[in-house]
């Protein structure tokens, strides 16, 4: 039996205050204890008049379904982990973005886990940590060509979904169409004139720096253009700074495919340092179309990336998978859109 103390004020002390219960909401809404927990857990079999009396009793008294009870009884947490990689860079971080609003506005949580590095041991190990934290699936923002190199094995246990166009691991995969991207890119530098296209590629880590890369590859050969030697960058405006001096030196340079915007932004320095015009001289296309795209000087051509649809589809795709009884992994592919502004134009004749 517990001492009961009183403080000078009159308050008692000694005992825990009980938070209000199942039965305090039944008491004040005039219905049965079985009708607040139908509410609780969200069951359909409760008229609207009904469930609005509880809810509102739930509110007046301040009462707060028992999560860890309603996912034992149902077998969901309501959580979903994200393991990313790099979540300072562009994608990942609209993305992961993406993917919060569209889990929040599904009812579920997000835990998030990142790592500096994507081997054996810490993907296990964030895997371990993040079923220790009950989520209910997870979705991978490394990509799958990282995983690819070294030769990462993907634990089992829960349903997973990668954001990526890599169809090595069996999960449903989710990624925007980088190679239809690349080609739009390229064929809108050749349609204006110019008689072939170089590539400010990303490094060669990224899958999707190399499906951008084949895809320019691909279109410059089906329309019978020669192919420029691949100069490659890290994805930061001061790599495509330090590359675009060697493209702004050659004088056969009339075009230019950036694999992002980032280096875009580098190489629009290096042309301007060099005095060659853009788009007068020298066009150029980027990646992503970042915000601050369309601030370029000259405002900046790209392909626009849909980061909010990406992210979407990964939550419905994780969450397709915990109800399903069979899987079927179809691969899904979110198409780009050029953006055309200033920096672009038919090549300077004479």
């Amino acid at each position: 039996m517990s001492r009961v103390c009183h403080l000078k004020d009159g308050r008692r002390c000694g005992m825990r205050r009980r938070g209000p219960s199942i039965a305090d909401v039944a008491r004040l809404a005039g219905v049965s204890g079985q009708t607040v927990s139908r509410v609780a857990n969200d069951r359909p079999n409760v008229d609207t008049t009904t469930r609005d009396r509880v809810l509102a009793a739930m509110r007046e008294v301040g009462y707060r379904p028992n999560s860890a009870a309603r996912a034992l009884r149902n077998g969901q947490f309501r959580n979903i982990g994200v393991i990313v990689f790099e979540l300072s860079s562009f994608g990942n971080t609209r993305t992961f973005n993406a993917v919060g609003q569209a889990a929040t506005a599904a009812g579920y949580a997000i835990n998030l886990i990142p790592l500096l590095d994507a081997d054996q041991g810490k993907v296990t190990g964030a895997f371990t940590r993040l079923q220790e934290q009950a989520v209910d699936g997870i979705i991978i923002l490394i990509e799958a060509h990282q995983l690819d190199e070294a030769e990462i094995h993907l634990p089992e246990g829960l349903p997973v979904v990668v954001v990526d166009s890599s169809a090595h691991y069996d999960y449903p995969i989710v990624d925007t169409d980088q190679a239809q991207g690349a080609r739009i890119a390229t064929e809108h530098l050749l349609d204006l004139g110019h008689s072939t296209v170089w590539h400010l590629g990303g490094p060669p880590t990224s899958f999707a720096a190399t499906r951008r890369r084949r895809s320019w590859e691909e279109t410059l050969a089906a329309r019978g253009c020669p192919v420029p030697p691949l100069l490659v960058g890290d994805w930061s405006a001061a790599s495509g700074y330090a590359v675009g001096r060697q493209l702004a030196a050659d004088p056969a340079v009339t075009a230019v495919f950036a694999a992002n915007d980032e280096m875009a932004l580098g190489l629009l320095r290096a042309l301007h340092e060099e005095g060659r015009s853009v788009p007068g001289d020298v066009s150029v296309v980027g990646f992503d179309d970042q915000e601050s795209a369309a601030q370029f000087w000259p405002p900046l051509t790209t392909v626009r990336q849909f980061f909010p649809e990406v992210g979407r589809r990964a939550v419905e795709a994780l969450i397709a998978e915990l109800g399903a009884e069979e899987h079927h992994h179809r691969p899904v592919s979110v198409p780009t859109e050029l953006v055309i502004r200033s920096s672009t134009a038919p090549p300077r004749v004479g």
